[in-house]
């Protein structure tokens, strides 16, 4: 990519997008097309064939997606699968339509089957069962990262997906119940903290038993990854992630995990919270374990370099400067 060429990022005011917005602008890109939401429905395919033909942007970041924790992909799954595909069909289509250089879709490692071997590699997509709790976002992925594949051996486009683990970070979602557990557990520990610190059964909650373990990757580190494959020369592209029916993305993670109650513990002692820790184990535990294998991004030149406990201090600070904007 060149300094000026025209990129539009997808989903630009999200938590992805957003760090996707910042790398850019770090690396020199001036050129972006970051539309708000009240500017352009993605899921109108009217609204996204417009844009694309008045647009003509030359690369395509597709980060807009429904996202949400375990409490949010259960008490939502028509939701999840019904605008994520609506959002990936528009968007990829209209890319080709357009003649776009290269577009990169975000995924989620929540593809890989809920038995997986672990840590979990690219090739072991479609090999067995979901996870049920979030299996329609997870379909719609499947089914986003699929297109892509097809539209490269149909069309010979350059269409690319990276699958993120668990992300977290400056403007994430912190709802106490339809957020992933990180952001989650930063808001319950910090409002804790501030009601009732000195109270002697102040204790948090926590959903499930503690046991299942989490990999978390700070989202700037995600958004590096990100923008190290769209600048990949195309020779290395072609070899490395377009060489069907090799899989046409690449994992990004830390190649690390931890317990849920290791978290806990690590985010009590970033806030300062002086309580106690309750599991409720009537609560569901989603997947046991679910660890990315890293060796191909590793191989691609790129690792993740934020450690967990620096990045939650990162996370922290962030959510006490914007606290009163994000109160729900």
């Amino acid at each position: 990519m060149k300094s000026d060429s025209k990129i539009f990022v997808a989903g630009s005011k999200g938590l992805v997008g957003s760090a996707i917005v910042r790398r850019l602008k770090a690396g020199g890109y001036v050129n972006l097309i970051t539309p708000e939401i009240d500017e352009l429905d993605l899921t109108s395919q009217a609204a996204v064939k417009a844009f694309f033909a008045a647009e003509q942007p030359e690369y395509v970041v597709l980060a807009a997606a429904m996202v949400g924790g375990i409490h949010a992909n259960n008490t939502y799954p028509a939701d999840f699968i019904h605008i994520n595909l609506a959002i990936q069909n528009n968007v990829i289509h209209q890319a080709y339509v357009a003649g776009v250089k290269r577009l990169l879709f975000l995924g989620s490692s929540c593809i890989y089957p809920k038995q997986a071997p672990q840590p979990m590699s690219e090739d072991c997509l479609l090999t067995g069962l979901l996870e049920p709790t979030n299996a329609p976002y997870a379909i719609a992925k499947i089914a986003g990262l699929k297109m892509c594949e097809a539209y490269n051996r149909q069309y010979g486009t350059q269409f690319v997906a990276v699958m993120p683990t668990n992300l977290y970070g400056p403007g994430d979602n912190f709802h106490p119940e339809n957020s992933h557990v990180l952001p989650a557990l930063v808001r319950r520990f910090h409002e804790a903290k501030r009601a009732h610190q000195h109270l002697p059964d102040n204790n948090v909650v926590i959903w499930g038993t503690g046991t299942p373990k989490r990999e978390f990757l700070y989202v700037d580190d995600m958004a590096a990854g990100c923008v190290f494959v769209l600048e990949l020369d195309d020779a290395t592209l072609q070899q490395k992630l377009l060489n069907y029916p090799e899989p046409c993305f690449v994992n990004l993670g830390t190649g690390v995990d931890v317990t849920i109650r290791e978290l806990a513990e690590t985010v009590k002692a970033v806030v300062g919270f002086e309580g106690g820790l309750v599991f409720d184990d009537s609560k569901p535990d989603g997947t046991m374990r679910k660890l990315l294998d890293v060796s191909r991004a590793k191989a691609l030149g790129w690792e993740a370099k934020i450690a967990l406990r620096e990045g939650i201090e990162k996370t922290y600070a962030w959510f006490l400067e914007n606290e009163g904007k994000i109160r729900q």
